[in-house]
């Protein structure tokens, strides 16, 4: 298993690497991965230093976007709010990758009322909109980074656990289950070990577009005023900051909505590319 598993990953690995599109949209996250990580470095100025004689000055050579209602530089925000939105987006969807997937592998595998109780649970969470839903939570928990992260998971836990659910219930009564249930091995075992390996697939193409999600979430949250509290920089609230002042400054806001804008591009090339590599039906088109 172990082996058929490797050799799927490296034919996913080819097609991966075979499409234009996901190449550039890998190459595209990769430099926005690094510019996030050397921040401190490339920062040309603090990004909390207020100068309120340069409020509002337009691009020019000392600030390549501009500043912003307080005279700050809005590029070297930029660059740590970008840091703080791929925090906050990766680590909410890797960890509602984890607890989705277990979930509906779990329910599929096991059936009956423990499969009744996880999905009529998930069922409640997506009969509420996903966005309403993370208000309500960073509304009672308040506004910090785990808050938030919390709060995201909440929203898109239930779409991993069906994607999961789904081919699981197919899978446990194939051949290779019953052979390692003949052999007696644990379901804990045959749930990892055979299993997952080949729900994967579908689950990593759902987290690579959700990635996306998960980080417009933020923006909202910030935007509205329940993300990050100020002056602590996020591209929803730079955007916020200057949505007052679009008419007399519109770089203050058009600059972080393109960043927001190319990063969610970026994910969701690469989560077009997953899905050509993982699906047959979709290789050599």
């Amino acid at each position: 298993m172990i082996a058929f598993f490797g050799s799927s990953a490296f034919r996913a690995w080819q097609v991966l690497t075979a499409n234009r599109t996901t190449i550039l949209g890998g190459a595209i996250f990769l430099v926005i991965v690094a510019l996030a990580l050397l921040a401190p470095v490339l920062a040309p100025y603090d990004p909390y230093e207020q100068n309120i004689l340069n409020r509002l000055n337009n691009v020019s050579a000392d600030h390549w976007m501009g500043t912003d209602v307080y005279g700050r530089d809005t590029l070297s925000r930029a660059l740590y709010g970008l840091r703080l939105s791929l925090l906050i987006g990766l680590s909410a969807t890797a960890i509602a990758f984890v607890i989705g997937t277990a979930l509906g592998i779990l329910a599929g595998f096991k059936g009956g009322w423990i499969d009744a109780i996880i999905m009529r649970a998930m069922d409640i969470l997506l009969a509420f909109p996903t966005l309403i839903t993370g208000l309500m939570i960073v509304a009672v928990l308040g506004a910090s980074v785990p808050n938030i992260i919390i709060a995201i998971v909440t929203t898109i836990v239930p779409n991993f656990a069906r994607v999961a659910r789904a081919p699981t219930i197919a899978l446990k009564e194939r051949e290779f289950v019953e052979a390692c249930r003949a052999l007696g091995y644990s379901d804990l075992r045959i749930m990892v070990v055979h299993i997952f390996p080949n729900v994967l697939g579908d689950v990593l193409v759902l987290a690579s577009l959700w990635a996306a999600y998960a980080i417009r979430v933020e923006a909202y949250l910030s935007f509205i005023g329940l993300g990050i509290a100020p002056p602590v920089p996020t591209l929803g609230s730079m955007i916020r900051e200057g949505f007052e002042k679009m008419l007399d400054a519109p770089w203050v806001t058009i600059y972080p909505s393109l960043v927001l804008l190319v990063v969610v591009f970026a994910l969701n090339l690469l989560g077009d590319g997953v899905r050509d590599a993982t699906d047959p039906k979709l290789r050599g088109q």
